[in-house]
């Protein structure tokens, strides 16, 4: 009889964290197809900005200030329902949070700094909704080699 107590109660406390889970999580997916629309409307403003016909006329101007209000608006709803940005410039690489898509060569930052962000990644309360894509700075393998050489022809 206890045994059957002591199931009920456990049974009782898996449903409580299933719904609590539901409840936090259920737009999981629904999330990951939003954060869709915001990378849309970025590559849309970057292909204006850099569209040769268009650039320095007015309407750009007016177009792209439209662009970034709505998708302040858009990351604000996000924020608002606990979908946060990743900040990933400037740290160190975290295959728990970024997915390395290239390395960069830069003798100025610590190897695996990032250096670069090509897709902004983003957290659903303390879940990874989605990683951020990023280029990583390493050491300029050709002066790595010279030194090494140089290190070589002067033990000699």
């Amino acid at each position: 009889m206890t045994r059957t107590f002591a199931e009920m109660e456990n049974q009782r406390r898996r449903f409580e964290k299933e719904r609590e889970d539901a409840f936090s999580y259920g737009g999981f997916t629904f999330a990951k197809e939003i954060l869709n629309l915001i990378d849309n409307f970025e590559r849309s403003k970057k292909i204006l900005e850099n569209d040769e016909v268009l650039k320095d006329s007015e309407a750009l101007k007016k177009t792209l200030e439209h662009f970034d209000i709505i998708n302040k608006d858009m990351v604000s709803i996000l924020s608002k329902n606990g979908i946060t940005p990743l900040d990933s410039i400037g740290k160190k690489l975290d295959p728990n949070f970024h997915q390395a898509m290239m390395e960069i060569e830069d003798d100025q930052k610590e190897p695996g700094t990032i250096i670069q962000e090509i897709q902004k990644g983003f957290m659903m309360k303390d879940r990874l909704l989605r990683p951020s894509l990023v280029g990583v700075s390493k050491k300029n393998v050709i002066k790595e080699e010279k030194n090494e050489e140089n290190k070589e022809n002067g033990d000699n």
